[in-house]
């Protein structure tokens, strides 16, 4: 017999909700240094992700031929990354840097190539030390997409921070656990955001909490209704 995890059970009933959405594709070559992803509503989901070469004609101005002839070039858990850094904000920005290490192929130009939808939730941020209010229309309850503790830019919650609490933005830590047990079926719910409920990512830093959610109607268990 088959058995589900609550996540994977989780994440089937909110695919059942969203309607289809168009695909974006993002093409950024290595010599660009970073790539960005948005929306301007919902948040993103990665689908795909291709750091290398798969062709001689993406990110070939200029180069000389010796650079694009390897086409059967790409970096193992891409997809991996982009989707741990970038699942459930509404604007990513990652650097190109970070997959050519190691190099999946010396001398050759590549680019990174990233396929991603915008899903219709809402977007919380709330800074550290704050209270972050989750809250559905009456009916409704609570269905976590995501959740990330942490730093990924300089500007969010920085109002009055001295600047050396903002300059870590590669500070993440997942939350999407701790939030669902707080929040999932309920129809709002509050949450301290501290390092004593989600743990320190990155020491002297200033962070927040970004939550990506949906409001649904609760679904009735059978045997309840004998």
């Amino acid at each position: 017999m088959l058995h589900f995890s609550p996540t994977l059970a989780l994440a089937a009933s909110f695919m059942l909700l969203i309607p289809v959405v168009a695909t974006e594709t993002v093409v950024t070559c290595i010599d660009d240094a970073v790539q960005r992803l948005s929306c301007d509503t919902g948040v993103i989901r990665v689908q795909e992700a291709f750091y290398g070469r798969a062709d001689t004609d993406t990110c070939s101005e200029g180069r000389p031929q010796s650079q694009l002839a390897n086409t059967k070039c790409s970096q193992d858990g891409t997809a991996e990354v982009l989707k741990r850094r970038c699942d459930g904000r509404r604007v990513c920005e990652v650097s190109v840097n970070a997959f050519g290490t190691p190099d999946p192929c010396v001398g050759t130009f590549k680019y990174l190539q990233t396929s991603f939808t915008c899903l219709p939730a809402i977007h919380h941020m709330t800074c550290e030390h704050s209270l972050a209010h989750l809250q559905c229309d009456q009916g409704l309850i609570i269905s976590v997409y995501g959740a990330t503790y942490g730093r990924h830019d300089q500007s969010a919650c920085a109002y009055r921070r001295p600047a050396a609490e903002t300059l870590n933005t590669d500070c993440s830590r997942p939350s999407t656990s701790v939030v669902s047990e707080s929040c999932n079926g309920k129809n709002s719910c509050i949450i301290t955001v501290s390092n004593s409920v989600f743990g320190d990512p990155c020491y002297g830093t200033y962070k927040y909490l970004e939550v990506a959610y949906v409001c649904e109607y609760p679904t009735t268990n059978p045997e309840e209704s004998l």
